[in-house]
């Protein structure tokens, strides 16, 4: 990555809230690669849920069926769903409401108070 973006441009990370993210061995690299900014989303962020479904849909509709022969056929099939993704876009639903979602949170909460970790 660091030779695919041309260098004299900084690169902004945006990445979930994972510890993976914030190794020794990250923090590393990045201070080699000053121009590497990672930001951080809130946990529980739902737009970061949001990119995540939209790559589930890209994996189940058009890599987990395809077979493809060669990565640029690969390429070339995920550059056609992302166009007609973008040509016919489909908004994203919240199917509970937020009362829902609050219980559910509860619900876990009570599930794994005096768990033993």
């Amino acid at each position: 990555i660091d030779k695919t973006v041309p260098a004299g441009l900084d690169v902004h990370l945006v990445c979930d809230n994972y510890g993976t993210h914030k190794t020794a061995a990250i923090k590393a690299w990045l201070a080699k690669h000053p121009r590497f900014h990672m930001h951080f989303t809130p946990t529980g962020s739902s737009w970061i849920n949001q990119v995540e479904r939209w790559f589930g849909f890209l994996a189940e509709q058009k890599i987990k069926r395809g077979a493809h022969k060669s990565v640029q056929a690969l390429e070339k099939d995920v550059r056609a769903w992302i166009a007609d993704w973008n040509t016919h876009p489909r908004p994203f639903l919240w199917t509970k409401t937020a009362e829902e979602i609050l219980e559910s949170l509860a619900r876990f909460c009570r599930r794994i108070s005096g768990a033993r970790h």
